[in-house]
């Protein structure tokens, strides 16, 4: 049975499981591209790591338009396999692969010229700009890089290969340890590049990826570069970009929103932004699981509604809310029994520690809501339903996450901050599942 058979045909509980593990192993490997380069960096010094660290918030921006793209490509690829129209399978996905190069080409031609004006404005000193121009000077050319790859994953996620994606994602996380330690610090017969040596370490990882993907044989078999037509190309954009756009937006969102909660943190000391910063990254390792079924689902979803099974569409859906709400109550109880050893490592201070505590104790209880959330946004792209989406994060973010977080502070310091924070995920977590019911109805009631 081929792998998109599998997501029309085979069980639903060994089919996701078996998807979905090659991109938790891609995932984790993807994370350790940052920490690697942090850690790296750091020997530098403090002024190199924190040149860097003005960076990430533009990175990020790039990610998400790279997520953006992924998520709309997979979308409507997905639903033309279900269908069985493989030549615009290949029409499609050669065209999304196009349109990625040339938002990465954009994203070097505005951002090089930009460095300057853009980091002062992000509160960049005159004492960083040096090692800032020289780290994203080399990065933004690289820009295409880093988008390609993640829309070439998101064709072979369609088609149900996640295999390759989680192989090639980490020998790039580990060639790029390598690169890290031979440029930055300059070994053997390589030069000292520093900081610049680190993003052009990222740089070839990434060409390397994007190489050994697109000479991947059975990419190759589902892409048509023969009989190029503009109006075909533009056609195949405004379909991807129907959901791409809406999705690139959503995925900013996120960061927004942790930025103004940690304005609000901040307002409670600099032990309480110490424990925040340690928390949200265990938070993040916490959702992988999560974030990798939600990859994974999007394809089975979209296939099996093209294929006109709505019901085992939805079969997999509540199975896969069921399977999050029971995995995070486990992860939050690991948490618990790992808490008096994240506490020690990490918070050298007492007080730091009293906050991360309470952090712990209170905000990974919601990661079960929160993950409704994540796989209602996935299954709604998925449904070809973006804006709907778009609409669900901005309720949970700018509705309730931030605005119940701020009153927690008001009233109750940090404790009060996890406590909203907490809130907010259990009542958006309802109003998603009730959202998305509603959604499917209309749409099954649309259909007869």
């Amino acid at each position: 049975m081929t792998n998109a058979n599998a997501l029309l045909e085979a069980p639903l509980a060994p089919t996701l499981i078996r998807q979905t593990l090659p991109v938790i192993g891609g995932m984790l490997a993807m994370l350790s591209f940052n920490l690697v380069d942090a850690w790296f960096i750091a020997r530098l010094g403090t002024e190199p790591l924190a040149a860097v660290a003005f960076t990430f918030p533009v990175v990020f921006a790039v990610v998400s338009l790279a997520i953006g793209l992924g998520i709309g490509t997979s979308a409507v690829v997905g639903r033309l396999l279900g269908r069985g129209e493989r030549a615009l399978v290949a029409r499609r996905s050669t065209d999304a692969i196009l349109l990625a190069a040339l938002v990465g080409g954009l994203v070097t031609l505005l951002g090089l010229p930009s460095i300057e004006a853009l980091f002062v404005a992000l509160g960049a000193g005159p004492a960083l700009m040096p090692l800032i121009h020289a780290y994203m000077g080399v990065w933004y050319w690289g820009a295409a890089l880093l988008i390609v790859p993640r829309v070439i994953n998101s064709v072979l996620r369609a088609q149900g290969n996640t295999r390759a994606q989680g192989v090639a994602m980490a020998l790039a996380a580990a060639l790029n340890a390598l690169l890290d330690y031979l440029l930055i610090f300059g070994i053997g017969p390589f030069p000292a590049l520093g900081v610049a040596g680190a993003a052009l370490a990222s740089l070839l990882s990434w060409g390397a990826m994007t190489a050994g993907l697109l000479a991947y044989p059975p990419l190759r078999r589902c892409l048509s570069l023969g009989g190029l037509r503009v109006h075909q190309v533009w056609e195949s954009w405004r379909a991807l970009g129907r959901i791409a756009v809406p999705a690139a937006i959503t995925s900013l969102f996120t960061p927004l929103a942790m930025a103004l909660v940690t304005r609000i943190v901040a307002d409670q000391g600099h032990h309480a932004v110490a424990a925040f910063g340690v928390g949200t990254r265990v938070d993040a390792i916490a959702q992988i699981v999560v974030l990798a079924l939600s990859m994974t689902l999007s394809p089975l979803v979209s296939q099996n509604l093209g294929a006109d099974q709505p019901a085992r569409a939805w079969q997999a859906i509540r199975g896969c809310f069921v399977f999050v709400l029971a995995w995070q109550l486990l992860v939050w109880g690991l948490l618990q029994l790992l808490a008096p050893w994240l506490t020690g490592g990490y918070a050298e201070e007492p007080a730091v520690a009293e906050v991360l505590r309470a952090f712990l104790w209170l905000v990974p209880l919601g990661l079960g809501a929160q993950g409704v959330v994540i796989l209602s946004v996935s299954s709604l792209n998925a449904m070809h339903r973006p804006r709907a989406a778009m609409g669900l994060s901005l309720v949970r973010l700018f509705g309730l996450f931030v605005p119940l977080a701020w009153l927690g502070g008001q009233l109750a310091g940090p404790v009060g901050i996890f406590t909203g924070m907490l809130v907010a995920n259990l009542a958006i977590g309802l109003i998603a599942w009730w959202r998305l019911c509603r959604i499917w109805r209309q749409a099954g009631r649309r259909e007869r």
